[in-house]
């Protein structure tokens, strides 16, 4: 009978640093191969790490450590974490902030907080970094207060639901070494009772400072600095560095979004051994074989179903054989057969990570059952006689071998915690992926963002290499890092049809689009609507193909032109076989631009790019005070087709764009005795007249090269004495509707001014506005003046009037220009563009997001060396470079640097101290430890909040008394604000003593 598998969790991201490998690639071929990966640590380097030269020098020393490299250093810029906040924050809680990240990331649910409840348990070792602050004396309250956050485990599991934005349950779980497999269990649980759909388990053991252990006799840690579980030759443990995090879904969500889990959990339990045992320390054979019979019956399996346990495996004399002898007796009594299971123990390898050992464990099992391949022991050379091996189920593999044991592959997992907490976990192979079909080989948009340029780059590189390594189906590389990655502040989009060709394009910088996002938050947009001449055959087809929502737009406008009409528009904007002269006549030209500028316009503005104003070119007026609301739709359909085929009733014209302003343009048709009128004024270097055809020639021949002039693709005179039999037509169809005032300001042409919402829009106007000339450049003016910084968004095909925005001072992005006959890989182009800019475009929604979640690399991490001053003088490290300003080549932060700079302290208000002009910047320095200011800086993107907000006032108030008002300090959230308003206190309480200056003294 099967399973049950309603209570099944996933694993469905995972992140590590285990010491001595790149990654987890990295270490999966070193347990393979059996490595040991401790290091043994020569007497300079143990020095130099802060380990005194008495311990080093003792003969019982042993100087063997599974060494963690760069575990001082941290990425506090994407965390928005202070420097100062950064080096009093143990080593572990940053290293368990990037993990959560991280595996957050490879599960596709980074950023998603929003979306889906996260709980986050998080286990850390004792922080050696806090005992040796205090080691070198006291810290003042501030600094003790700052370094408890930063050191405690108590905080660590909240400060990742904070700085990840996670809303579940988050706790510290603190049960020694069974810490982080107790976290597991209690994620499952929290999973299955659904006090969250999501889990981040997390935990690190990094002592500080890494070095080895001082061996002594008759006790756990290795005299040799070999860790041998189950050897004849074992003598002890041997420390390591690491740490883990690994999310879990119910197992029934991750299959229905199409997740690749690692592995399946089928049961876990805890239990305590209690007082049933030699001592506290002393380990629980009764304890630990109940906590394995509990797992199996929780996952519903028998031991005759596990073909793999990576045991706790510690290699004491003492624990090995009450291990082994719990396991055997648990496994054997469930149905496991004699010599069926293999053994793992990772603490041979990279030593014992105490609080993350657990996790560690859970990692290798996994991929072990999904793998097919059994590690050996590391190290091993003789099996201990002590352990009971006959009919025992296990036994210890010695290289690595293909998975022979029972299917499916089911390992288990054990761990331990000084104290008697044990935990017993039960795990499973991977379902195969879900059978996706081939999907289309199409133009897809690729994202990537970051708290800086620079790790962005190494971002770029790092997926750039995995896709040409492992060439994965582009649509899901596309769908998993727009709907499974944060949108950090520094962004680059990329196109392609292949993996090969976005990883090309990711490390060249001139075919990636890169922006950031304002600190102010992005820019108002406004959309340009373009008039007739700017059509082409199949000028719908790009945008849907690539923009969601364009396609039932234009549908809405099809069903509202007269069925005639309507299947040759949409002959026309699909098929580019379509006849191109066709397409030019103004009957079907200018409905034809209207739909896909409305569509357009619809679209975009479901997906969040919402128009702050719009302004259209003639024609395009129309499509813009129909998406503004003055015109209803089906109104609005009806006065352009009406429009089109008066105009082209009208007499043959032309139509001649000079490069100079409309009042030179009068001067040189007055001087050539010219009929023609100036029908449009586009800019003030860009202007066009129009006329009979034979007149516009003529004009053109008197030119010469004294003014540029470009005779326009255009059968009619638009905006000019020859539309004039056009109006009464215009003015009848108009008779009949009803406009609104907008809700969206519009650029009116007759005036070259912003229509307001609520004003009203005679019906006039548009008669007019067929006659009168189009004042597009002073439309633009208004804009900036209004909305200044604006980005101008071309809202249909082509990219004539980007061009006109960028010439008057706007960014311009041109939706469609319809150039190199990849249209849907431009209109991606465009929306990738505007996202890094930061507008809030809703990538997901995009039309052709029919890929799944896969496992893709991840933020690539930097940051610089963190050591807070406390600990160097703790330590008394060496002389030498200060590693906390290797980065900048600035002088150290925080208590050392303030105490020898500041100056004035307990001036009273009104007499000397220092200038708020040179003193804020000095404070803001030294709590926030990011020497590198000015004016525009903001104090909460460095890392600072409203307790360091409270700290820079208590310091302040150290200098001369004053109490600044704490509201205004948050809110004037810039140095120069924030100096202004001490400024102001300043002066304030001088002039109430007396001093009508208010100056500093």
């Amino acid at each position: 009978m099967s399973r049950d598998r309603s209570l099944d969790i996933a694993v469905t991201g995972v992140y590590a640093r285990f010491p001595a490998v790149a990654d987890l690639d990295d270490w999966w071929e070193a347990m393979l191969a059996g490595r040991v990966l401790t290091t043994r640590l020569d007497r300079d380097g143990l020095l130099a790490a802060g380990v005194p030269a008495d311990l080093v020098d003792d003969p019982d020393y042993v100087p063997v450590r599974g060494l963690l490299a760069d575990a001082d250093r941290f990425d506090n810029t994407l965390f928005r974490i202070s420097g100062r906040d950064a080096e009093l924050m143990d080593p572990q809680h940053r290293l368990m902030l990037e993990a959560a990240w991280a595996a957050l990331e490879d599960a596709g649910t980074a950023g998603c907080g929003d979306r889906i409840t996260t709980g986050v348990y998080a286990s850390g070792s004792g922080s050696g970094y806090l005992r040796t602050m205090l080691a070198g004396g006291p810290l003042d309250p501030l600094t003790l207060d700052q370094a408890l956050h930063g050191t405690e485990p108590d905080f660590v599991a909240g400060l990742i639901s904070y700085k990840l934005g996670l809303t579940g349950p988050a706790l510290g779980v603190q049960t020694a070494c069974s810490s982080s497999l107790v976290g597991v269990h209690l994620a499952v649980q929290a999973l299955l009772n659904g006090d969250c759909d999501q889990a981040v388990v997390v935990a690190a053991g990094i002592d500080f400072p890494q070095g080895g252990h001082l061996h002594v006799p008759g006790g756990i840690q290795s005299v040799t600095g070999d860790c041998r579980p189950f050897d004849a030759a074992a003598d002890g443990v041997v420390a390591g560095s690491g740490g883990a995090a690994v999310v879990l879904r119910r197992l029934a969500d991750a299959v229905e979004e199409g997740a690749e889990p690692y592995g399946v959990l089928l049961g876990t339990a805890i239990n305590n051994d209690g007082a049933e045992k030699a001592g506290f320390y002393a380990p629980s054979q009764t304890g630990q074989e109940a906590v394995i019979r509990a797992a199996l019956a929780a996952a519903d399996v028998d031991g005759e179903s596990i073909g793999y346990l990576e045991a706790h495996a510690t290699g004491t004399r003492v624990g090995d054989p009450i291990e082994w002898s719990a396991a055997s007796t648990a496994l054997a009594a469930a149905g496991a057969r004699p010599g069926q299971v293999a053994v793992g123990a990772l603490k041979a390898a990279v030593g014992h990570l105490d609080a993350a050992s657990g996790l560690a464990g859970l990692i290798r099992a996994m991929r072990v059952v999904k793998e097919g391949v059994v590690p050996p022991v590391a190290g091993f050379t003789a099996l201990n006689p002590l352990l009971e091996t006959e009919d025992s189920p296990l036994y210890v593999p010695t290289e690595a071998t293909a998975w022979s044991g029972p299917q499916p592959r089911r390992a288990g997992v054990s761990s331990f915690g000084i104290g008697g907490t044990n935990a017993h976990v039960v795990v499973e192979a991977p379902p195969p992926p879900p059978a996706t079909g081939a999907r289309p080989r199409r133009d897809r948009l690729v994202v990537l963002s970051a708290a800086d340029p620079e790790a962005l780059t190494r971002t770029a590189g790092r997926l750039a290499e995995h896709l040409h390594r492992d060439e994965p189906d582009l649509a899901d590389v596309a769908y998993t890092l727009v709907t499974g990655r944060a949108a950090l502040p520094e962004r680059l989009a990329v196109t392609g049809r292949t993996s090969a060709e976005v990883a090309e394009r990711l490390t060249r910088d001139a075919e990636a689009v890169r922006g950031r996002v304002p600190a102010d938050g992005p820019a108002p947009v406004v959309f340009l609507l373009p008039g007739q001449g700017t059509q082409q055959p199949g000028m719908a087809a790009p945008l849907a193909a690539a923009l969601s929502g364009f396609d039932d737009a234009l549908t809405e406008v099809l069903d509202a032109v007269d069925p005639e009409l309507s299947e040759r528009l949409g002959r026309a904007l699909y098929d580019t076989d379509f006849p191109a002269e066709d397409l030019a006549a103004t009957a079907l030209a200018q409905p034809a631009l209207f739909a896909v500028g409305y569509a357009a316009g619809r679209a975009l503005t479901a997906l969040g790019v919402t128009p702050a104003a719009l302004v259209g070119h003639s024609l395009g007026e129309l499509t813009a005070a129909c998406l503004a609301g003055t015109f209803g739709l089906a109104d609005a359909v009806r006065f352009v087709a009406a429009r089109g085929r008066a105009m082209q009733d009208c007499p043959p014209g032309a139509m001649l764009a000079l490069g100079c302003d409309a009042a030179t343009a009068r001067d040189l048709l007055r001087e050539a005795d010219a009929e023609l009128e100036v029908a449009t004024v586009n800019s003030a270097d860009s202007c066009t007249v129009a006329g009979t055809p034979q007149e516009v020639r003529r004009f053109a021949d008197l030119l010469g090269d004294r003014v540029f002039h470009r005779i326009l693709r255009t059968s009619h005179a638009f905006h000019s004495a020859l539309i004039a039999p056009a109006l009464p037509e215009l003015a009848r169809v108009l008779d009949g509707i009803t406009l609104h005032s907008p809700v969206v300001p519009y650029a009116g042409n007759l005036t070259g001014r912003l229509i307001d919402p609520g004003e009203p829009v005679p019906a006039q106007t548009y008669v007019a506005q067929a006659r009168q000339p189009v004042r597009f450049g002073d439309a633009l003016a208004d804009v900036l003046g209004r909305f200044p910084g604006a980005v101008a968004v071309e809202v249909g095909p082509g990219r004539v009037l980007t061009g006109l925005a960028e010439a008057a001072g706007m960014a311009g992005v041109p939706l469609c220009p319809l150039r190199d006959g990849r249209g849907e890989a431009e209109v991606l182009t465009a929306l990738g563009t505007l996202w890094t800019w930061g507008q809030p475009i809703a990538l997901d929604r995009l039309a052709g997001a029919d890929g799944y979640p896969v496992h893709l690399p991840g933020y690539a991490f930097g940051g610089r060396r963190w050591l807070a001053p406390e600990v160097r003088v703790a330590a008394a490290t060496p002389q030498g470079p200060d590693p906390a300003s290797e980065a900048t080549g600035t002088a150290p932060t925080g208590a050392a640097s303030a105490e020898a700079t500041t100056t004035g302290s307990g001036t009273a208000p009104g007499r000397s101290g220092p200038d708020p002009a040179v003193l804020v910047p000095k404070l803001w320095a030294e709590v926030l430890g990011h020497p590198e200011l000015d004016d525009d800086s903001d104090f909460f993107a460095l890392g600072g909040d409203s307790l360091l907000i409270t700290q820079l006032a208590r310091r302040i108030h150290d200098e001369w008394g004053l109490r600044v008002p704490l509201r205004e300090m948050l809110a004037g959230r810039t140095l120069a604000r924030q100096t202004a308003i001490v400024q102001d206190t300043l002066r304030r309480h001088r002039a109430a003593e007396g001093d009508p200056t208010g100056h500093p003294s």
